[in-house]
């Protein structure tokens, strides 16, 4: 089972590949913070123009 404030695949590896398929995010948005996962998901939701349900796909969240 895991954590869902801690992220589900290696962190370093899913920034670098969303950097390369959205050019515009920046090492800011994509900061994880324990605890403050949902306002950085928002954030990039916004940033996206993605819905919650797209961005999780993109992320893989669950």
């Amino acid at each position: 089972m895991t954590n869902k404030e801690t992220p589900s695949v290696n962190w370093s590896e899913q920034k670098t590949r969303l950097k390369k398929e959205f050019p515009a995010l920046t090492e800011k948005d994509l900061f994880f913070e324990i605890g403050r996962k949902n306002e950085m998901l928002a954030k990039l939701q916004v940033k996206l123009g993605k819905t919650k349900e797209e961005l999780q796909q993109i992320i893989g969240a669950s």
